[in-house]
């Protein structure tokens, strides 16, 4: 039982450093952007996989117990919410006039 237990502990630390890691090169990229959407959307993929990622360590170091399926729950209303959420707060901004960036980056402007 220890060796599985070891493997359990191991899948559980590699999911949680996952979703932190994700997290942590997703926030670096929301500074990068240059305009309102693209952060936006970066922040939407980032903390809705970020979170999905750390819950299901948690998940996996809880085993099948009330809390995974707590958890579980919690993943559910994350992966709906979330998007919905960047949606909304895109299409508001869009409503209100605030332009998208439209310039067009080449190699040679990126250095």
């Amino acid at each position: 039982m220890e060796l599985l237990e070891n493997i359990q502990e191991i899948v559980a630390v590699a999911l949680m450093v996952g979703g932190v890691a994700f997290m942590l090169i997703g926030s670096i990229g929301i500074n990068k952007l240059p305009d309102f959407y693209t952060r936006c959307h970066a922040a939407g993929k980032v903390d809705t996989l970020g979170i999905m990622l750390l819950l299901m360590g948690m998940m996996v170091h809880e085993g099948f117990t009330l809390n995974s399926a707590k958890l579980l729950l919690i993943i559910a209303f994350v992966v709906v919410t979330s998007p919905v959420a960047t949606h909304a707060l895109s299409r508001r901004a869009f409503l209100a006039g605030l332009k998208p960036w439209l310039k067009a980056t080449r190699d040679k402007d990126a250095r």
